[in-house]
């Protein structure tokens, strides 16, 4: 080898060396080189669906396909690393889910993270991604719906337990400091300001003891509000909206469930999301004569305080708050999250602003009822029914309403509120307004009513 040769090889290994510390910082300095990591996980089991959510800091690439004999769902993550929350997913499976029977995770290829569903039916799944929004980072959403989908009046129909067994998983009445129940009594009015109402007298009330005279089946579909992805307000000792809702709504259901001729449905029986059209759809589908949405309000000051009913306006709000609190409550699609790209022409038909006008008047009526009833349990924001545009409200012809049971973020309400004695007398108010609408506006029999299908 020539001496000049020999000369130059230790300045080209020089020069090499530097080329692969400055690829080595770059790789270390673009995470984007790495794999994605899943940050969260969770499954929300229901007889509706079940739903599985993957969150991480970026957007997670996903393929997915699915297999027969048995029934299986694939799912492959690309660029993804089998992480402590990935191996994790399988232990966060409920043994009674009535669409997953078991979850395998492994490392399919280099950067692709595999997740075998075992399937206990056949299934029709829904995957689509949310971008970080609330509390919540980048969504890799799963919904599992069933292939065919149950009827919901055959629920009515299907013998079930004593009703009163389903407010047993509400919290039960916890005592105060001295010994009472904390919603034994009305709280008092603090002398800091806030907004206190008495109640206001529907126009030719019905007896306070009048009892609807029924011929035939009314059905009362109770929405609680929030659920699963999308937890709704929180009170300052850390009580979340979602909770509260459900614990009222079934107390309501139970005590719907006692009257003759009456039966009260659940659009929401556990801890899951449901959009906000897919209620409205669902109460439709029952051919529900009443819609009652249960909510626990918030506000930014803590003293506000009192309980509120709301029904749907064709036009604007009549009040500013009130138009702020239905933006918000609209918003809980997005928080909650909804597969934006799939059109549904049926729902789609059932969110049109029909002609509203005359089941606007009887949700006014209703309303008014209830709102009476509460002013008995609780001090009321309002004095009066207000109107927003709540998209729960939407059905053209089912009289709805929208009932916020007091302040969640009112350190003194969200204690009564959690509440079991507190949730029975809110129940126990609004089934008392709904029979007084009924013994002033009687429903029509079925054969008179117009399909809603």
């Amino acid at each position: 080898m020539p001496r000049s040769s020999r000369a130059a090889l230790p300045a080209f290994l020089l020069e090499l060396l530097k080329y692969l510390v400055i690829a080595a910082l770059v790789v270390a300095a673009y995470p984007a080189f790495s794999a994605e990591k899943v940050v969260a996980s969770r499954v929300w089991p229901a007889q509706d669906y079940t739903r599985v959510t993957l969150e991480s800091a970026q957007a997670l690439r996903e393929t997915h396909f699915l297999l027969d004999d048995p029934q299986r769902l694939v799912v492959d993550l690309e660029d993804t690393d089998l992480d402590a929350e990935l191996k994790a997913l399988p232990g966060k499976v409920a043994a009674d889910d009535p669409y997953i029977k078991g979850v395998r995770v492994a490392v399919n290829r280099p950067n692709v993270v595999r997740i075998v569903f075992d399937l206990r039916t056949e299934v029709k799944p829904s995957i689509f991604a949310l971008p970080p929004v609330a509390e919540y980072k980048h969504r890799l959403v799963l919904d599992l719906y069933p292939a065919k989908p149950a009827d919901p009046l055959l629920a009515l129909v299907t013998p079930k337990p004593d009703a009163i067994q389903e407010i047993a998983r509400a919290v039960p009445p916890a005592a105060d400091a001295q010994g009472a129940a904390p919603g034994a009594g009305k709280a008092p009015v603090p002398a800091a300001p806030a907004v206190v109402a008495t109640a206001a007298k529907p126009d030719a009330p019905a007896a306070k003891d009048a009892k609807p005279k029924v011929e035939r089946l009314v059905i009362v579909a109770i929405d609680a509000g929030h659920g699963g992805e999308d937890p709704g307000a929180h009170g300052r000792r850390g009580t979340r909206e979602k909770n509260v809702t459900l614990a009222i709504a079934r107390r309501l259901k139970a005590k719907i469930d006692q009257e003759p001729n009456m039966r009260g449905v659940l659009i929401r029986d556990g801890d899951y999301f449901i959009p906000l059209g897919q209620r409205v759809a669902k109460a439709r589908r029952l051919h529900a004569d009443l819609f009652v949405s249960i909510h626990a309000d918030s506000w930014v000051r803590p003293d506000a305080r009192g309980s509120s009913v709301f029904a749907l306006s064709e036009r604007g709000a009549t009040s500013t708050a009130a138009r702020l609190l239905a933006q918000r409550e609209n918003e809980s699609d997005l928080i909650g999250g909804v597969d934006l790209g799939e059109k549904d022409p049926v729902l789609a038909k059932t969110l049109l602003d029909l002609s509203l006008t005359a089941k606007i008047n009887d949700s006014i009526k209703l309303g008014k009822y209830v709102l009476t009833e509460l002013g008995e349990v609780n001090d009321l924001h309002k004095a009066s029914v207000e109107q927003a545009g709540f998209a729960v409200l939407k059905s053209p012809d089912i009289p709805s309403i929208l009932v916020e049971t007091a302040f969640i973020s009112n350190p003194e309400e969200e204690k009564r509120l959690k509440d079991g004695a507190y949730q029975d007398r809110i129940a126990g108010a609004v089934l008392g307004g709904i029979q007084r609408y009924l013994s002033r506006n009687p429903p029509l029999s079925r054969p008179n009513l117009a399909s809603r299908s």
